[in-house]
């Protein structure tokens, strides 16, 4: 059975700095390639970065130079640093595991960016 449990999340005010992590079991971790989406209320979900099985990575322009994805394929873990956040960064932030044709999706957690 396939899981992916992201921790991390909380309320941090703006300019702050929060870390995830997403834990997965169940698949051979270092072949996927790993995903952070995100999604406000009234919202479509986004990515907000990618790292893939050869450790390549890519962000888009709303959080480039502030967000950045790591892997550690020992404790088959992704994390996702995000620093200088900004209140529109306020969004439940999920991880995604992919490898074609499979995709797997973790719960979310909860990132509220407010003072």
């Amino acid at each position: 059975q396939v899981q992916l449990v992201e921790s991390g999340g909380g309320l941090v005010q703006p300019g702050g700095s929060l870390r995830l992590s997403c834990a997965a079991s169940g698949i051979i971790f270092s072949a996927y390639a790993m995903r952070w989406y995100r999604q406000a209320p009234g919202k479509q979900r986004e990515l907000v970065a990618v790292i893939t099985s050869i450790s390549s990575t890519n962000y888009p322009d709303s959080v480039k130079g502030r967000f950045t994805i790591s892997r550690d394929n020992a404790k088959n873990t992704v994390y996702l640093q995000m620093n200088s956040l900004k209140p529109e960064d306020t969004a439940i932030y999920y991880c995604n595991a992919q490898r074609n044709p499979s995709s797997y999706w973790g719960q979310g957690t909860q990132v509220t960016v407010s003072s």
